[in-house]
């Protein structure tokens, strides 16, 4: 399979998801991604549910196609195994609590040393610098600190978590567009970087408009479900058999929506003439348009509204959505073996470029699987050094 990041190898130190996540971002276009995990136990998302053959789901969504090393970095010898490594990779990446690594003598300014062209990513809670960058962070803390909670959830409600690990999976994308800004630059100065990233400031960064609609309004806005708070009609709205989203985008997309509903008294009725009056009467027209959807099909209101150019579609449960023609067309639910939990179904990968390749690049790996592989081939470590390392509690 032809992969545009082939040649390029990373070590990974990352456990759980931001960290993960950004190195299968990386090993999905074709890096080389070492994983290193503790002996023994492994990264603590081997203990995630659910659970397939005993084998966590949880994990093998995030490592797949990676090699596992299973090495013990508070042992000296271990230490010195990746300090080995470090002159033999072009990444390394660490989402550790920040001053962890420069505890290992593992830091951006020791790593630099032994290889000055490292691209060296760090991915944390807040940062690697600020007041309170040394407290630990977990997505939901991170959605809570970084103003999404605030905005998310039914209108009157609680602050809501979004339903997927937002801040991490966020910081993690953005620790592999830096790293493949820093991999560009590198290329052309001959210089590695030191790459931050924090999940509060990812967060933050996807704000939108609710950042600017506090400086204009000075008031921080609320929840309000599912609908745009700029736009109306842009919700979701029950129909006969479940729910389907309408996103009426302009004007013209209003008139073909009346159109659709044969409604074209609401084009001159006062309240709804344009979208400020929509908006400001968005309770009532919500309450007319779903007296009309409440009694159609969601197939016929998509045939409907598909015929007119308006944007919609279902809310598919994950059920529908893993069925659904467009995404398996897309090649975005793909099938891997495993030798323990046999087939699995993951999601596939959405970057598609001409020339390359959309498989998934292989099945994660068992714990410390390559180990014996990696010292051999990179360190040229023999079978009798290797012993001793595992007789040492090393590997």
């Amino acid at each position: 399979m032809r992969k545009p990041l082939k040649g390029i190898r990373i070590l990974d130190l990352t456990r759980i998801l931001a960290g993960p996540y950004c190195s299968m971002m990386l090993c999905d276009m074709g890096a080389e991604v070492i994983k290193v995990e503790r002996p023994k136990t492994g990264d603590d998302a081997r203990f995630f549910g659910p659970f397939i053959k005993g084998e966590s789901g949880y994990y093998m969504s995030l490592n797949r196609g990676k090699k596992s090393l299973a090495l013990n970095l508070k042992h000296e010898e271990g230490k010195k195994i990746i300090r080995r490594l470090i002159k033999r990779v072009d990444v390394i990446l660490e989402n550790f609590r920040p001053g962890t690594m420069e505890k290992l003598g593992l830091g951006y300014q020791d790593v630099r040393r032994i290889n000055p062209e490292i691209v060296y990513a760090s991915t944390s809670g807040y940062g690697q610098t600020g007041p309170i960058s040394r407290m630990a962070g977990y997505d939901i803390v991170a959605q809570a600190v970084g103003g999404i909670m605030s905005i998310t959830g039914p209108p009157g409600g609680p602050p809501t978590r979004v339903g997927t690990s937002i801040a991490d999976i966020l910081a993690g994308m953005f620790t592999a567009y830096g790293v493949m800004i820093a991999l560009y630059n590198r290329d052309r100065t001959g210089k590695g970087s030191r790459i931050d990233v924090a999940m509060v400031d990812s967060v933050a960064s996807v704000l939108e408009n609710a950042i600017i609609r506090y400086f204009a309004t000075g008031k921080s806005p609320k929840p309000i479900g599912s609908r745009h708070p700029s736009l109306a009609p842009f919700d979701m709205f029950q129909a006969q058999d479940g729910y389907m989203v309408i996103a009426i985008g302009n004007e013209k997309l209003w008139h073909r929506f009346c159109q659709a509903m044969k409604r074209e008294d609401f084009l001159k009725d006062p309240r709804f003439v344009d979208n400020k009056k929509r908006l400001a009467n968005e309770k009532i027209l919500k309450s007319l348009i779903e007296r009309w959807t409440k009694k159609k099909k969601i197939k016929e209101l998509l045939i409907t509204f598909n015929e007119l150019g308006i944007p919609c579609g279902a809310v598919n449960s994950m059920e529908r959505m893993v069925r659904h023609p467009q995404i398996l067309f897309r090649n975005m639910i793909q099938e891997i073996r495993h030798p323990v939990a046999g087939r699995i179904r993951m999601a596939g990968i959405p970057l598609k470029m001409a020339g390359f390749s959309d498989e998934i690049p292989g099945r994660p790996p068992l714990l410390g699987e390559h180990t014996e592989e990696i010292l051999k081939k990179y360190l040229r470590y023999s079978s009798q050094k290797i012993k001793e390392l595992k007789r040492e509690g090393v590997i």
